[in-house]
């Protein structure tokens, strides 16, 4: 891992080379205590594109591939999710989401919340934040 050192006390934190860097301040990654803590994730690729004119499955297929890297980057994994929290713009997307989330994530079955919310940074159409166990 690449990420920042504390003490045992806190939480690691860590930003992986396969995300682009922080837009803001916060790390994409943050582990404590067992659990894994995934920031929100746009639809921005790993040299930093912001995909906000993509249609909406192709931010979705990209924010989810976001996740699994972070997840992967702190030792865990799509099985190890415990929860998801998605935010969509439109709660017309919500099928679509639903069709391409069960394939990303397979057998697992996280507890999980779809959140319709009026506008995401960037005019981003999706965001999602995730929390799994190392």
């Amino acid at each position: 891992m690449s990420g920042s050192q504390h003490d045992s006390h806190l939480p690691h934190t860590e930003n992986p080379a396969t995300l682009s860097k922080p837009g803001g301040h916060y790390s994409h990654v943050a582990i404590a205590n067992g659990f894994v803590f995934v920031s929100g994730q746009l639809p921005i690729t790993a040299q930093g594109d912001k995909l906000s004119e993509a249609s909406f499955e192709v931010q979705a297929e990209q924010v989810l591939a976001n996740v699994r890297a972070a997840l992967e980057s702190a030792g865990s994994s799509i099985a190890q999710l415990v929860q998801v929290r998605v935010y969509i713009v439109d709660v017309e997307h919500w099928m679509s989401f639903n069709q391409i989330y069960a394939r990303w994530a397979g057998e697992a079955r996280p507890a999980r919340a779809v959140v319709p919310v009026p506008q995401l940074h960037y005019g981003f159409k999706i965001e999602v934040e995730a929390t799994a166990l190392v």
